[in-house]
């Protein structure tokens, strides 16, 4: 039951299906939170406030009770339009969907990445989907975006039929940048941030002692950094003692950015409780400095770079099929 199981768990990752139907229950990672230490992120003021559900940043700005500063966070509500998530959703529904863990499923676009022994090709990675360049386009209206350079984006899509959620993790950083950067689509939900203290050698984190900060502590973009000036966030060192969880909002239509600390000592998480409808999620991810130019893995970043900038028509690269039992399947032509 560890293996990988038909709806495309494997290990303590489960959904509902396998849940139900394959007896894994059992192996479900089980998160002992304390809701009453939870705190909620205010786009607005900028800071946390006590509580724990979605409406709490509504109140602004009459918040009551207790708030904390948490930098590192930024988010512009109405990023894209009403119209724009519709057509967006449906351009990204004419293409294949694969089978992720935890109820989820996912379209990937990037280079191909080997986390546990530091390796990254370029594999098949030939760019993105025309349809979402506006996107990456509108990422340069974005103060705290300046140079970002997407260099991976990953459609994830939330079912709560399935039970739909992703287990605490801090993404990679071995490979992937200081911005984490996510647009949401289709409906409300939340991320919930715990302190990390494990093992420093788990995400990769102690590449990040290699690397120059991307953004200040105010969140304004460094654009020159000599070798002179220290990582303003250190992986390895423990994270600030805070015994609280802070939860950021995702509300329908959103672009999120999380840096510095958030982005380094705290584990992030969709709890299955916040996804109440069906929601999806783009993800973007740019290189670390290791990649960049005066990097020492420079060429390989080049090629990967050179890449990203490739935009492709969906509809040339799939056609849809329909079999006798009228399901949708899709087969990829060669451009």
């Amino acid at each position: 039951m560890t293996k990988p199981r038909p709806c495309g768990c494997k290990g303590c990752r489960t959904c509902l299906v396998c849940e139900t139907q394959y007896g894994a229950d059992k192996l479900k990672l089980q998160l002992a939170l304390e809701k009453d230490k939870g705190y909620v992120y205010c786009p607005f003021c900028n800071k946390a406030w006590k509580g724990w559900d979605l409406d709490i940043y509504r109140q602004h700005p009459n918040h009551e009770g207790d708030s904390i500063d948490y930098p590192g966070v930024f988010i512009q509500l109405d990023f894209i339009t009403e119209n724009e998530e519709k057509d967006l959703m449906k351009h990204i529904d004419e293409m294949p969907w694969d089978t992720s863990q935890s109820g989820r499923r996912k379209q990937n676009f990037g280079p191909k990445t080997n986390f546990k022994k530091q390796k990254v090709v370029p594999g098949n990675f030939d760019g993105f989907p025309e349809f979402s360049k506006f996107l990456q386009d509108r990422f340069e209206t974005v103060d705290v975006l300046k140079d970002y350079g997407v260099i991976e984006q990953c459609s994830l899509e939330y079912d709560p039929d399935k039970g739909a959620s992703i287990d605490p993790h801090i993404d990679d950083c071995w490979i992937w940048g200081e911005r984490i950067v996510t647009v949401n689509c289709l409906s409300d939900s939340m991320l919930t941030m715990t302190p990390y203290s494990g093992n420093r050698m788990r995400y990769n984190l102690t590449c990040a002692q290699e690397y120059f900060p991307v953004v200040d502590n105010d969140g304004s973009v460094i654009s020159d950094c000599d070798e002179t000036v220290k990582v303003a966030i250190d992986a390895c060192m423990p994270p600030k003692v805070l015994d609280v969880i802070v939860r950021i909002p995702m509300p329908r239509r959103s672009l999120l950015v999380i840096y510095g600390e958030p982005r380094y000592h705290w584990e992030h998480a969709v709890l299955r409780e916040d996804v109440s409808s069906r929601r999806v999620c783009i993800a973007y991810r740019e290189l670390t400095p290791t990649y960049l130019p005066k990097g020492k893995c420079e060429d390989m970043g080049v090629e990967i770079r050179k890449r990203s900038k490739l935009f492709w028509d969906h509809k040339d690269r799939y056609f849809i099929q329909n079999n006798d039992n009228n399901k949708i399947t899709y087969a990829e032509t060669s451009l």
